[in-house]
């Protein structure tokens, strides 16, 4: 198996010889183990300002695989190191990236930076006064506001606070996988499309999309491999959020992710309103685009503009794995939650085979008017059948438009 040889770059007004550093870099599965691709500690800058080029460990991963690279900082102070880090810095790279020499930005405050000022200090200057120097420490503005309840409202709903507590709340989801609604979910938006993608790479890569939560919410910008997710001024400052009412209408991490998201896939539409209806729409060539930039594999696809037949549900059937995600294209007068409308208007996820009611496979002899389940994820739900009450075979053939199967995200 291949090996890689990786470095980063620091920012910093210290000595080189006077810093050093810890770096991991690592993914997480879907099982929530780690897998080290490199982890050395206490290692010296070079005069530049970089690190030393590092060798990895095996690997038999694509390089459109996304890991975290993981950086801490320390000062050499009286014979002792000093950490200068409050938290290790995190960044996402591809493999492919980070083998290239590509694990850094041109742009200075996006490395790992520290500096310290170089005033001296004394008690009186030399006209025998208060000695006083003055500096001044800058910070962004926090990008994502609600207009409604902005900083410092009590409803603000996008608090640090807030953040980390509805992460935590999706992490665990994603481990003890319960039914019920625990996982990305438009409410009262569009957002469907976004909301499929984000279920199937919360479940895959939680460290991916946990990472991507807070580079939105501290940079306004991320990334998913080559994919640049930046959302527009009006996106981060919305304005509709909870429309009146005293809960947000999409809750934050939701609307930091899936309206982002939309809003970077549009050439010319912005997303920007928990109501905007046509800048919403997500067609199949997103999804695909987006589960691509994560490394997943579409390996195959019956999407089409026509009502699909009993052989194009066998197909899906067929290719119902642990392996593999299912997206559909549907309409949603199918489910429990849906209005009945005659057009595709809706994404779900497959989380198993279609079947009938009683558990049984579905055959070649299966009459059209036989009742049928569907496990799903849908509206932020999982749960082991979505579909109405009295859907039968025939029904879902009418309601469903085709899937796409895609690898899960390595």
């Amino acid at each position: 198996m291949p090996k890689y040889n990786i470095y980063t770059k620091i920012e910093s007004n210290v000595p080189p010889f006077d810093l050093f550093y810890d770096l991991n870099v690592y993914k997480t599965d879907a099982n929530n183990k780690k897998h080290i691709l490199l982890s050395v500690t206490q290692q010296s800058i070079d005069p530049g300002y970089y690190t030393q080029s590092h060798e990895t460990n095996d690997t038999e991963d694509d390089m459109s695989v996304i890991y975290i690279m993981e950086i801490s900082l320390y000062r050499k102070h009286g014979g002792k190191l000093i950490s200068v880090l409050l938290h290790p810095s995190k960044k996402m790279y591809t493999l492919g990236e980070m083998a290239s020499g590509k694990a850094y930005s041109n742009n200075k405050r996006e490395n790992v930076c520290y500096f310290e000022t170089k005033a001296q200090t004394k008690p009186v200057n030399d006209s025998g006064d208060d000695n006083i120097h003055s500096i001044q420490i800058t910070c962004n503005q926090r990008f994502f506001v609600s207009q409604e309840h902005p900083i410092g409202d009590m409803l603000d709903p996008f608090t640090k606070d807030v953040i980390k507590s509805e992460l935590d709340a999706r992490k665990a989801a994603s481990l003890l996988e319960p039914e019920g609604q625990y996982y990305p979910n438009q409410y009262y938006s569009m957002l469907c499309g976004p909301a499929a993608f984000f279920y199937c790479l919360m479940m895959d890569r939680f460290d991916v999309y946990s990472q991507l939560v807070w580079d939105l919410w501290s940079n306004g910008k991320g990334a998913l491999g080559s994919f640049l997710i930046k959302p527009s001024e009006n996106t981060m400052k919305v304005k509709d959020l909870f429309g009146g009412g005293q809960r947000p209408r999409v809750s934050a991490i939701d609307w930091i992710t899936m309206a982002s998201l939309r809003d970077s896939s549009n050439n010319l539409l912005q997303y920007e309103s928990v109501g905007d209806k046509v800048s919403a729409i997500t067609l199949w060539g997103d999804i695909e685009k987006w589960m691509v930039s994560v490394g997943a594999k579409k390996t195959f696809s019956n999407i089409s503009m026509t009502h699909s037949s009993i052989a194009d549900i066998f197909k899906l059937n067929s290719l119902v794995n642990d392996d593999n995600h299912i997206i559909s294209l549907i309409s949603a007068g199918m489910l429990q939650l849906g209005a009945d409308v005659p057009f595709k208007d809706h994404w779900i996820v497959w989380g198993g085979k279609l079947k009938l009611l009683n558990g049984n496979d579905i055959t070649s002899d299966t009459k059209l008017s036989e009742y049928v389940s569907l496990k799903l994820f849908s509206w932020g739900e999982v749960k082991e059948n979505s579909l109405k009450k009295g859907l039968t075979l025939g029904d879902f053939l009418n309601y469903t438009f085709g899937g796409m199967v895609f690898t899960k995200i390595p």
